[in-house]
């Protein structure tokens, strides 16, 4: 074979070749060797390393290889051959090396529930140990490059990259939420622990990014999961909840099963604002999650107040003297249950929402609570209400000063208004709401 007088190596092509083996190893004293900028090149003969050369250009002799004699026995001078495998090695640095790994399952505690998640990035890497690199990483091969790296090292990458990522959001209790806050600091920490394994091969992990972490919608449970957060989102945006959408659905079905005909359409509508009648809305057949004072107000004498019935904006006369809890044309009215606070007709005997018991009013027809006095709404005197003991809940019958149950004696409650169930204040003698004189 013949004898090489020029070593150069000038890679082509856009793919990183970290590290090239030249395909020629005859060469003499008189070999000229040229290394490019960012390059360094290394020459091995019987597996010892010979020399180490940077940029420029030199002649390959006893002066500047004082290993040949020793190897080869050479005399000073002449054009004297030898055997070396030489070695280039590429020193750029490198920064857009995209990396991504996926199914990193955690315990999120926004969600308080398993996610699987997805982490992209980029990171550089640059050779500061030729010859570790070599030995280490390269071995047998005549061409490495950054394909090579990527493929080789993806195990131990992934390994350290998920156990950092989990560990920073489990210990500083980070969730999906919050977690693209902390991107920089992330990617900082993961870099410091990456780079204690990248320096025992000879390379420096120079630059590392964590650009996105994500759901990982790579497998069936991860994109229910992505689309079940995009709807919760969706719900919090218009305000209306899960369950309301349920109902809508099943709604707009009724609709779509009874249509073709006017009678069909009729029917679809009126089932459908029946099972709406649960959601809470204000509307028509909205049943209001309305607090208790929410009841219809009445003015003095039992006589009735406006009545805002469901947000209609309609106007209703309320009890007369003497009691009449139907609208006018014996038509039932709705009243507010005083368990849960949902509207339902007054010829009911139980809520439909709750089941508890009716227990009207005779003047206004307003439901109160069982041990309810007064009216809460108009304050008229409830008929065949026994007070009970504060201690063990026995009913008292009249005239009695201790409790047939546990025999405590029986204190009337000053505190509280007998009237309207509101707090007295200290000192006070009569109710502040209703004018009712304190312990009457």
């Amino acid at each position: 074979m013949a004898i090489i007088d020029c070593l150069i190596w000038q890679p082509q092509g856009s793919e990183i070749i970290y590290a090239y083996h030249y395909p020629e190893n005859n060469l003499s004293t008189y070999t000229q060797l040229i290394v490019q900028e960012s390059q360094v090149a290394l020459l091995f003969s019987k597996g010892q390393l010979m020399g180490k050369f940077g940029p420029g250009k030199v002649t390959l002799d006893t002066e500047n290889l004082p290993i040949l004699r020793r190897l080869y026995g050479f005399p000073f001078g002449g054009k004297n051959p030898f055997t070396a495998e030489v070695w280039f090695v590429n020193l750029v640095e490198t920064f857009n090396i995209p990396w991504r790994i996926g199914q990193l399952s955690i315990h999120d505690p926004d969600y308080n529930t398993q996610l699987p998640l997805e982490a992209t990035g980029q990171y550089g890497l640059k050779i500061v140990d030729p010859e570790k690199f070599l030995i280490k990483v390269v071995g047998t091969r005549y061409q490495y490059t950054q394909r090579d790296m990527t493929d080789q090292f993806t195990g131990e990458f992934t390994t350290k990259v998920k156990s950092a990522l989990v560990q920073f959001m489990i210990q500083n209790r980070v969730g999906f939420k919050q977690i693209s806050a902390y991107l920089d600091n992330l990617s900082n920490i993961v870099c410091q622990q990456m780079n204690l394994f990248w320096n025992e091969l000879g390379i420096e992990l120079t630059r590392f990014y964590i650009s996105n972490i994500d759901i990982d919608t790579s497998t069936p449970e991860g994109m229910k999961v992505k689309e079940a957060i995009a709807e919760q989102s969706s719900m919090s945006i218009t305000g209306h909840t899960w369950q309301q959408a349920q109902m809508f659905d099943t709604a707009n079905n009724a609709i779509g099963q009874f249509g073709g005909n006017s009678n069909g359409s009729l029917l679809g509508g009126l089932m459908a604002i029946n099972m709406m009648g649960g959601m809470g809305g204000s509307g028509m057949g909205g049943a209001a999650m309305a607090p208790q004072y929410n009841q219809p107000t009445f003015g003095p004498g039992g006589q009735g107040g406006n009545f805002n019935q469901g947000g209609m904006g309609g106007n209703f006369n309320g009890g007369v003297p003497g009691g009449n809890p139907s609208q006018p044309g014996g038509q039932p009215r709705m009243v507010y249950c005083s368990n849960c606070s949902k509207r339902f007709p007054n010829n009911m005997e139980y809520c439909p929402n709750c089941g508890h018991k009716y227990h009207p009013c005779p003047n206004c027809g307003t439901d109160n609570p069982d041990d309810a006095r007064r009216c809460v709404s108009c304050g008229t005197a409830l008929a065949g209400v026994t007070p009970k003991c504060p201690h063990c809940q026995t009913p008292i019958p009249p005239g009695c000063n201790f409790c047939p149950g546990c025999g405590q004696p029986v204190i009337a409650d000053t505190s509280t208004c007998s009237r309207c169930g509101s707090r007295i204040p200290d000192g006070a003698k009569f109710c502040p709401r209703c004018g009712n004189k304190r312990g009457a």
